[in-house]
């Protein structure tokens, strides 16, 4: 990534938030790059990590740490695991908390073959549960589906580790008898290597940028709304103004809830069927 800090900062005056606009752009638009967070979760019933009330490091007074962010640190995990477990078989990706309507959206967009890449921040997998396949998603800061040894790095069985933790038992390395934790990527972890491959190439290629629910705050991640060209149009639905949104001569914004923001647009396009059908295909499916 070519970009590690904000090349200027937000501004409301410079943000168009026209609707028709909005959703002209999007209609034209070939190539979407997504960046997705925590925001975009929580109509989902996910809380994010930094709301003053609800937010994940707000509401962690059961587990006793020291400070909060210990719970996805990796040298306090190998010392107390029992904190960050206990809050894995709650958040676990599947047991309580689906895709929404902004899921969806997404898979709508890969549907209709305007979408280049989804880059999330999110460890909850609703993307790929939403129905995107692996090739369009990457999770930069890890995933559920694998796991490994924080000691020796073997790689163990998920589904075995997701077992384990959800009968309230730290997992073990059958090696090296170190701690195993879901492959999701904490303090003190490299990011996938597939986020640094294919970042520069997605942004330098893409027409549009859709920023949905990040606070674009932790870097590198968030240096993916300040790679693509210039003159590229960027569109942040979001609760917010953040970031350098403004800063640029072709952004573009829709404020407030995600989900009612993603359904106007959708309403405005006359999308609107086809996102319901989206939904109602991928839920039957989990039912079969």
């Amino acid at each position: 990534m070519r970009c590690k800090s904000h090349l200027g900062k937000a501004n409301l005056e410079n943000v168009n938030q026209d609707l028709e606009a909005i959703c002209r752009r999007l209609d034209s638009a070939k190539e979407v790059l997504v960046m997705a967070g925590a925001g975009l979760s929580t109509a989902s019933g996910i809380p994010d990590f930094r709301s003053p009330t609800t937010g994940i490091y707000s509401n962690l007074k059961e587990f006793i740490l020291p400070y909060p962010e210990a719970l996805f640190e990796l040298e306090y995990f190998k010392k107390s695991p029992q904190a960050f477990n206990t809050w894995c078989k709650e958040f676990w990706p599947g047991e309580n908390h689906q895709p929404n309507l902004g899921h969806y959206f997404l898979k709508l967009l890969e549907d209709k073959g305007k979408l280049s890449r989804v880059y999330t921040q999110n460890i909850d997998g609703l993307e790929a549960a939403a129905g995107l396949p692996s090739s369009k998603v990457i999770e930069a800061h890890g995933t559920f589906t694998t796991a490994h040894c924080t000691s020796c790095g073997g790689a163990a069985e998920i589904q075995e580790v997701r077992a384990t933790i959800l009968t309230d038992r730290d997992p073990t390395c059958p090696s090296c008898g170190g701690w195993v934790k879901p492959s999701i990527v904490f303090f003190g972890e490299a990011m996938p290597p597939r986020f640094f491959d294919e970042a520069e190439e997605d942004c330098e290629f893409c027409d549009l940028l859709v920023c949905m629910g990040t606070s674009l705050e932790v870097y590198p991640f968030a240096g993916i709304v300040d790679a693509p060209k210039h003159q590229t149009s960027r569109l942040l639905i979001n609760y917010d103004l953040v970031g350098s949104i403004g800063a640029r001569p072709n952004d573009l914004a829709m404020l407030g809830d995600i989900v009612m923001s993603v359904e106007r647009i959708c309403e405005r396009l006359e999308w609107k069927e086809e996102l319901l059908e989206v939904q109602l295909e991928k839920e039957l499916g989990v039912q079969d």
